[in-house]
């Protein structure tokens, strides 16, 4: 009896310690199925790029875009929701790859968040994470000067008003020009603060005029030039001067005076007669026939080469004899 009472309690023994064994193994097994159940997923969130420059400029400028990717991963192999926000800015897009749009923020550091969530309701995992972006202002625009051109007058004339304009293209956006004209010689007589001048350049027969043109408003000079050149005066010559002489005298005279037309075969003979008041009539064209045939036939002077003008009268007969060369504005007579 008591033998017996003895092997039964060697069962119950082993019969505990094997139900012992068995629970904690159990109870092991179970909590590693929650260990692996409620892994936190990890998560990292990348900036590209991580600085932007913000102009001004309204809708010509390109937006300041950043692009944020979220690289999540769940243990458990759950679906993963992403919730997205800012400190500023407009965030577009809600999956892990979204869009970070700081257009028109002042400069400074903005963070963007992500939070996700995997997992059940009853085994719920969260994650939580942030970037920093630097917003930084654009630098001042670089002055630029506008493309200035200035029309210079053709053919000028001295003594007759040259007109200069300009045309003022390009440069810093958003300026009013400021226009300040100067020359080198002559008078500004209308126009000045304006695109276009008038010049008075009486008295500059054979010199230059160069106008400039300074374009004020773009933080920078901006001059322009044109100059005008005026071609030296070709200047007639009076030869010589005599009154009613001996025929051989006014010979002599015209001898010289061919001379001098025969040095220069491109010059022209102007032949002046001033009649006298107490003339004989016949006197003027008997005088100035008298010339032009000794020029023609003694001295061989081009008929062509000759002209003859009648003066007013003066107290006695006068005759002026010129030399013009070509281009030499032609002689008056004079009262």
């Amino acid at each position: 009896m008591r033998h017996e009472r003895r092997i039964i309690g060697l069962f119950l023994l082993i019969a505990l310690v094997g139900l012992n064994l068995f629970a904690s193994q159990a109870f092991s097994q179970k909590m590693r199925k929650e260990t692996v159940a409620f892994a936190p997923p990890s998560l990292s969130l990348a900036a590209d790029p991580t600085v932007v420059t913000v102009c001004d400029g309204g809708g010509n400028m390109p937006a300041a875009l950043v692009h944020l990717n979220a690289n999540a991963t769940c243990p458990g192999g759950g679906p993963i929701g992403y919730g997205w926000s800012a400190s500023a800015g407009r965030i577009d897009g809600n999956g892990p790859t979204v869009t970070w749009d700081l257009s028109g923020v002042s400069p400074g550091y903005y963070k963007a968040f992500v939070d996700i969530e995997t997992g059940s309701s009853k085994e719920l995992c969260q994650a939580f994470s942030s970037t920093t972006v630097l917003v930084k202002k654009c630098p001042p625009s670089r002055p630029i000067c506008p493309n200035t051109v200035i029309s210079c007058p053709d053919n000028p004339v001295a003594g007759e008003p040259l007109d200069f304009s300009a045309t003022v293209t390009g440069g810093a956006p958003n300026v009013s020009a400021l226009y300040n004209w100067t020359v080198s010689a002559g008078t500004i007589i209308a126009g000045q603060g304006t695109n276009s001048i008038r010049v008075d350049t009486t008295g500059l027969a054979g010199e230059s005029v160069t106008a400039t043109l300074s374009v004020a408003g773009y933080h920078l000079d901006c001059p322009a030039t044109c100059v005008v050149q005026f071609p030296v005066p070709i200047l007639c010559r009076k030869f010589d001067e005599f009154p009613d002489l001996a025929r051989n005298d006014e010979k002599a005279r015209l001898d010289n005076y061919a001379i001098e037309l025969q040095n220069d075969p491109t010059s022209t003979a102007y032949v002046i007669v001033y009649p006298g008041q107490h003339g004989r009539p016949g006197d003027l064209q008997k005088h100035t026939s008298r010339i032009v045939d000794y020029l023609l036939n003694s001295r061989g002077v081009d008929a062509r080469r000759i002209v003859t003008l009648v003066g007013p009268v003066r107290p006695d007969l006068l005759v002026d004899l010129w030399a013009c060369p070509r281009g030499g504005k032609p002689p008056t007579p004079t009262p």
